[in-house]
């Protein structure tokens, strides 16, 4: 399958985009995903927070954000699966908190919000289950130990 991963970050974060776009990649083949494109932006809290606010109505940071496409793309082969926003300082925190590298959870965020934008989701505990063992087994396939996401909700 081919897809196309564009990662930004606004402002630039150092050494984490090739990451992010192994963590993406890995992620789209492990649920086969069909060809298409998606987009991660890597950026502060206090974007986070406003999008957060508009679209959810929630006037907080949160870690990850995921907008969901789905359409064909125009002049193009396979589908935009949408954009997911990634607050790096928030993930700094966490990482920290939870004595991981910030590479590890920048992945982690990549893949959960991947996932969202594929229709898993974690609201109830049967969904949860198995959207926690797809992050599991891609952190796996990554090497990245999958006991590091059990605190990240």
């Amino acid at each position: 399958m081919s897809y196309d991963i564009n990662v930004q970050a606004d402002p630039p974060y150092t050494g984490s985009a090739g990451d992010v776009r192994k963590a993406a990649e890995e992620t789209l083949k492990h649920v086969n995903a069909p060809a298409g494109s998606l987009s991660v932006i890597l950026t502060d809290e206090k974007t986070l927070q406003a999008a957060n606010r508009q679209y959810a109505g929630i006037d907080e940071t949160t870690d990850v954000l995921s907008f969901s496409d789905g359409e064909k793309m125009p002049d193009a082969e396979g589908i935009y699966f949408g954009d997911i926003l990634i607050a790096v300082p928030v993930a700094e925190k966490q990482a920290l908190r939870q004595q991981h590298p910030l590479r590890e959870e920048l992945c982690l965020l990549t893949i959960h919000g991947i996932l969202h934008l594929l229709g898993y989701d974690h609201g109830e505990q049967v969904e949860k289950g198995l959207m926690w063992s797809q992050q599991g087994a891609i952190l796996t396939k990554l090497e990245i130990d999958s006991s590091m996401m059990e605190m990240t909700s």
